[in-house]
C-alpha cells in the first residue's frame, strides 16, 4: 500500500510518500513545496495545486493523510489560511479518487513516538531513525509529513 502524509502550510507544505508492506515500510519520497512569498494568494495554492497533483500523479498513493486543522485562539487568521491549502488538497484527493484520512498532529506523534507532546525535533529524529534516513536531510515540514504517513500505518495497520 502506497501512503502519502501531507503537512500542509502557506510557506511550505510537507509530503512524504512510503510503501508499506507488511512489516516493512520504504520511503518512497519526501520534500517541501515552497511558494514564493511575495506572490499572491492564488498563485501560491495553484503552485500547491499544481505541483502536488504532479506527484500524486507520478506516485499514485491508496491513501493521504492530512493533519487535521488546529486553530490557536492567538491566531485565527492561519486558520483561515491554512484553510485555504487543506482545501486544494481535499480537491485533488476528489480528482484523484484518493482516500482521505484526517489525524491530529497529537495523535500522529502518539502513535509515532508514544508522547502526543513529542516536539518537531524529536519527531524527525524518529522518522529519519525508523526510515533510515539521516535526520538533517529532512526538514521540519517533510519529517511531519512522513510522521503523518507513518502514524497512519500505526494506527490502521491491522485493518491494512
Amino acid at each position: 500500500m502506497r501512503i502519502v502524509g501531507i503537512d500542509p502550510g502557506f510557506k511550505a507544505t510537507g509530503y512524504g510518500f512510503i510503501e508499506y508492506n507488511r512489516p516493512a515500510v520504504k520511503l518512497i519520497e519526501t520534500g517541501t513545496i515552497q511558494p514564493k512569498k511575495n506572490q499572491p494568494i492564488q498563485t501560491k495554492l495553484n503552485t500547491v495545486y499544481t505541483l502536488l497533483g504532479q506527484l500524486l500523479e507520478q506516485h499514485n498513493p491508496d491513501v493521504l493523510v492530512l493533519e487535521k486543522l488546529y486553530a490557536h485562539h492567538q491566531y485565527p487568521t492561519t486558520a483561515s489560511v491554512l484553510g485555504h491549502v487543506r482545501g486544494v488538497i481535499c480537491l485533488l484527493c476528489a480528482q484523484k479518487n484518493i482516500e482521505l484520512v484526517e489525524h491530529s498532529v497529537k495523535r500522529i506523534r502518539k502513535a509515532v513516538m508514544g508522547n502526543g507532546n513529542a516536539s518537531k525535533i524529536q519527531t524527525q529524529r524518529m522518522v529519519a531513525h525508523v526510515l533510515h534516513v539521516d535526520a538533517h536531510q529532512l526538514t521540519l515540514d517533510a519529517s511531519d509529513a512522513l510522521a503523518l504517513a507513518l502514524g497512519y500505518v500505526h494506527i490502521h495497520g491491522r485493518e491494512i
